[in-house]
């Protein structure tokens, strides 16, 4: 018995897990390194390859959203996004259209014209407009978030929430199932209990088990009556309260507040998501979206499903069609080999690039993963700054005068290959002035990064900063 089950790993699946490898790894090395220890341990690797060498992550989001497909797929399973149909008007007006035409090319999602947009500066800006929206909801009201506090101006989000479900309104919230562990779920039990509609994403359990940690939903959306829609990096959650005396863990952020077209994009993206966890389609009442201002926008929903690179084409093709300057602000700062290259390549056509980075972020392993491949862009005159505290959580990605990036992503592997994601391009000169002002002020309070500091770091850190950036892929 011993002997067939060896003839059949030989036979049968030693080569199956090879051809797999070879095929389905985008990186030759993984490729190589993985077909290495299938053949080396005719048993042993092929079932080490099953258990960890095969993006199940990838396969379980398709399954999640539908798509049934075998774990042994061999196929690419990606159909291109069909190119939308750009008025030609709107590209005109711009002063690079290339910068508009990538993300429709990476994404099939169309411009949309109309668009009145504001940033709200951290907590102090973002709670009391979000606050004053539910309160003049007649219709329905959407949110959805990463983490859900239940202190502070948290608390007075769940209040406003609970007393339009008192006056009729139909109110539903979608919250992460890790993120609300953050607050062990005092917030959803609170809206559950006052007969709020709440679902969460993929929450971790015993019975049935369920323990994945990297499926998660990070997109911010509010969106009240169809009229007004909210989206960014901010939860609902009083650590954003910046100015608050009391608050422990200060973290600065943006979000924006958007009406027009856009505001119908948000409701669709928030539904797919709804019953994407519930299996129920939203039962919401048809309200109008008219025009209310002149930014145009585009929204990407990226994921690790259908949707999965949307973000990081966008960017790296922004990167690559840069004619004059590119500016990055995120908290978290790992990407990958082909953006870093982007970002170089742009740096040698003569395009300045500056990233501001938290001195100090709430993850400290993201913090040394990062420092280990800096030197990547620092050994090419890219500007890095560091910024003081408190610990700047915002995510920016300005490109020449007239091209914004905001949404949830940050700029790592988790953010552009795990989590589901909400991004929003706007080619808005005026808006992207804006926020240059804001980056000014950022860049004021930072101090760059040298290549002599990273080279003085004693043998420890180094290792220590090495050790961690192998786990770039899940930090």
């Amino acid at each position: 018995m011993f002997y067939w089950i060896i003839v059949i790993f030989h036979l049968v699946i030693m080569p199956v897990a090879a051809i797999h490898a070879l095929i389905n790894k985008r990186d030759h090395r993984a490729a190589l390194g993985w077909i290495g220890v299938i053949l080396l341990f005719p048993v042993a690797g092929p079932l080490l390859y099953f258990l960890f060498g095969i993006n199940r992550l990838r396969t379980k989001a398709q399954i999640f959203a539908g798509h049934h497909l075998p774990v042994m797929f061999f196929g690419y399973d990606r159909s291109s996004p069909p190119l939308p149909q750009d008025r030609d008007i709107i590209l005109e007006r711009m002063e690079n259209p290339e910068l508009a035409r990538v993300g429709g090319r990476a994404t099939g999602a169309p411009l949309l014209p109309g668009n009145r947009v504001a940033p709200l500066i951290n907590g102090e800006a973002f709670f009391p407009s979000l606050i004053e929206a539910i309160e003049r909801a007649e219709h329905w009201v959407l949110l959805a978030t990463y983490l859900f506090g239940h202190k502070g101006e948290a608390r007075q989000v769940i209040d406003a929430l609970i007393r339009a479900h008192e006056r009729g309104v139909a109110v539903y919230v979608l919250a992460d199932g890790v993120g609300t562990c953050y607050s062990f779920r005092t917030a959803v039990r609170l809206l559950r209990r006052a007969g709020v509609a709440v679902a969460l994403f993929t929450p971790p359990s015993l019975v049935p088990p369920s323990l994945d940690i990297n499926l998660r939903n990070h997109r911010k959306i509010v969106v009240v009556d169809q009229r007004e829609g909210f989206f960014g990096g901010i939860n609902i959650d009083a650590r954003h309260m910046v100015n608050d005396p009391g608050n422990r863990h200060p973290t600065e952020d943006m979000h924006f507040q958007a009406e027009g077209p856009l505001v119908a994009e948000l409701t669709q993206l928030f539904s797919r998501d709804w019953e994407l966890v519930t299996g129920r389609a939203l039962d919401l009442e048809s309200l109008s979206c008219i025009p209310a201002g002149e930014s145009v926008c585009r929204l990407i929903d990226d994921g690790p499903h259908d949707n999965l690179n949307y973000l990081s084409m966008t960017l790296i093709g922004v990167f690559s069609a840069a004619r004059h300057r590119i500016r990055i602000m995120t908290p978290y700062f790992l990407p990958n080999h082909e953006m870093v290259a982007a970002l170089q390549a742009a740096v040698l056509r003569g395009v300045s690039v500056q990233i501001i980075l938290p001195e100090r972020s709430n993850l400290r392993f993201v913090d040394w993963a990062t420092r280990n491949m800096l030197w990547e862009l620092l050994l090419w005159d890219i500007d890095v700054q560091y910024k003081a505290a408190p610990f700047a959580h915002t995510k920016l990605v300005l490109v020449d005068e007239d091209y914004v990036m905001t949404g949830s992503a940050n700029l790592d592997a988790r953010s552009l290959r795990l989590n589901f994601e909400l991004g929003v391009e706007w080619f808005d000169a005026a808006l992207a002035l804006k926020l240059h002002t804001h980056l000014d002020q950022a860049a004021a309070v930072s101090r760059p990064l040298t290549l002599q500091e990273l080279d003085r770091r004693p043998l420890w850190k180094r290792l220590r900063d090495a050790f961690f950036w192998l786990f770039s892929s899940y930090l």
